[in-house]
This record gives structure tokens, C-alpha cells and sequence, in this order.
């Protein structure tokens, strides 16, 4: 086995230290070691960390390093990597560089030449991966769907197309568009294709949601309010195509599944086949004309 290198003292270079996910007791024996021994913390939120510093009583300095500043502050911190400091990165949770910042800084300090020590703990979508029941074998995180509808059915279009050979997919969702997120994936897949949806994990209130994707979407329908963070995950299987479903069939499903009103439904119907608002409407008219048998 590898010696840990506890007694040593701790080598420059840019360190991506893991951070627990929601139970403080995942962060790992070596990650403290970094955080206390290194010269600077670059966090997501220093408010955040601060919690951490404060419970395990850390007194390293800290620095602001996220999504707004990113680039700026990765430059200024590769300088001092240069110059010999050691510098931890951390996320407000899990892993740096998972939809999360990180990446760009071990890209920089990788071409100025400075060590890039990987210290690896939580992570909510291997965590879900593991509790999913889902094939491990072969898969892939995909980060967070796309916020936009029409871009969502896009994405989960290109899945279907890709089969089972895409593997099972995880993506990270919102508390706010977790129900937009399952309305689609049934859209695409249909009512029966199976996903998990794990909830808070490490938390208190860690939860698995497992079935039908229209079984967990009336699940969460049903409750009063849908809190947390959410990772859902799914095999894509082949859908067999159908006819077509209408303009007019969508706009009413929409209108039935998520409670939207026709003008809503039909916006967002326009946006997930690509074509305006004013043209789809002139199509809905069509079909009902042609309803009426005119």
C-alpha cells in the first residue's frame, strides 16, 4: 500500500479536494490534512466553507473562486502556484470541476507546469450511480439538462436515438424543473421508461425514487412542495416510432400534464418542434378547422 504521507509535509501544486455532499462525516482523513496544511482554500462560496473550516477547525485563508470570476481569479492563483504555494480548491459541495468550478485552474496550472493532486471523496452522482440499480458497466454524467425545453427535448432526443448504447445517464436537476425534467424524459421515452430519482443524498431526508418515469412524476406531483437536490438517472431505451403526435394532441397534453394554460402549452410546443409562435398557432387552427370538417 501506498504510503499516506501523513508526516510529510504537504508538496506545491494545485490540490482539488473533495467536500462532503450534506454528511460532514464524508469528508476523507486526507482532505482535512490538505485544507489545514495549505496556503490558500479557493472556494465556490467562502461562506459556505467557512462551515466546514469552522466544524473541523480550519485556519487557512480563503479566496473567492467561482463561476463570475473564474477566469480572472484561475490566472491570478496559477501565479502563485508558480511561485511554490500550495492552493486547495473546493466546491460548496462534492467534487471541484464536477458542474462545479475547478476545471479551468487544473487546466492552467497543467500547461504553467504545476502538480495537480486530485483528492477524491463525495460525489452525488456516483453516490446515486451506485444506489440506482441501473447498469454500472457502461455510463456517463451529464451534467445539468438544459434549462429551455426545446433544447431539453432536444437533448433527450439525441439520447433516444442513441439507445442503449448510451449507457445509463446521470444529470443533476434543479428542485424547480424536476417536474419539467420528468414531464419530457416521458414525452421522448414514454410512461414506462424506468428511471431513479435520488434526492438529498447524505442528508437527513436522502430518498430513491425508482419506477416508471410517470409512476415518480405523480409521485412528486403529489406532495405539497418538491424540495432538495435532485440526480436522475436513466437507460435509454429505443422508442418505436409511432405516428406522429399532432400540434393540437401535444398542446392539450401539456395543458393536461402540467397544468398549463393553451397559450404556455402552445410556446412551449413551438420552441420543442423549432418553429415560431405565430406558425404553430396558424397550424393549431388548421387542425381544428379541419376537425370541424371544413
Amino acid at each position: 500500500m501506498k504510503d499516506s504521507g501523513r508526516d510529510a509535509p504537504l508538496a506545491p501544486g494545485l490540490y482539488l479536494v473533495a467536500t462532503p455532499i450534506g454528511n460532514l462525516e464524508d469528508i476523507t482523513l486526507r482532505a482535512l490534512r490538505v485544507l489545514s496544511q495549505a496556503d490558500l482554500i479557493a472556494c465556490e462560496d467562502t461562506r459556505q466553507t467557512q462551515k466546514l473550516r469552522n466544524h473541523f477547525s480550519i485556519e487557512t485563508p480563503t479566496v473567492s473562486y467561482h463561476q463570475h470570476n473564474e477566469s480572472g481569479r484561475a490566472r491570478e492563483l496559477v501565479e502563485r502556484l508558480k511561485a511554490g504555494e500550495r492552493i486547495a480548491v473546493v466546491s460548496d459541495a462534492g467534487t471541484p470541476g464536477i458542474a462545479d468550478p475547478g476545471a479551468e485552474i487544473a487546466s492552467l496550472a497543467i500547461a504553467a507546469g504545476v502538480p495537480v493532486f486530485p483528492v477524491p471523496g463525495a460525489n452525488a452522482a456516483l453516490s446515486a450511480l451506485v444506489a440506482s440499480g441501473l447498469n454500472v458497466e457502461s455510463f456517463s454524467f451529464r451534467g445539468f439538462l438544459p434549462a429551455k425545453s426545446g433544447q431539453r427535448r432536444t437533448a433527450l432526443e439525441e439520447l433516444r436515438r442513441q439507445g442503449m448504447a448510451a449507457g445509463t445517464c446521470a444529470f443533476y436537476e434543479a428542485p424547480h424543473r424536476i417536474m419539467e425534467a420528468l414531464a419530457d424524459v416521458e414525452a421522448v421515452f414514454g410512461p414506462e421508461q424506468h428511471v431513479v430519482v435520488a434526492r438529498e443524498l447524505t442528508k437527513l431526508h436522502e430518498e430513491f425514487l425508482r419506477g416508471p418515469v410517470r409512476s415518480v412524476r405523480e409521485t412528486l406531483a403529489a406532495r405539497e412542495s418538491v424540495r432538495g437536490e435532485f440526480v436522475l438517472l436513466f437507460a435509454p431505451v429505443a422508442v418505436e416510432e409511432g405516428p406522429a403526435e399532432s400540434l393540437g394532441a401535444e398542446v392539450a397534453r401539456l395543458m393536461r400534464e402540467l397544468g398549463l394554460p393553451e397559450m404556455d402549452a402552445l410556446k412551449r410546443t413551438a420552441k420543442a418542434r423549432g418553429i415560431g409562435k405565430s406558425e404553430a398557432y396558424r397550424e393549431l387552427q388548421r387542425e381544428r378547422g379541419s376537425g370541424k370538417g371544413r
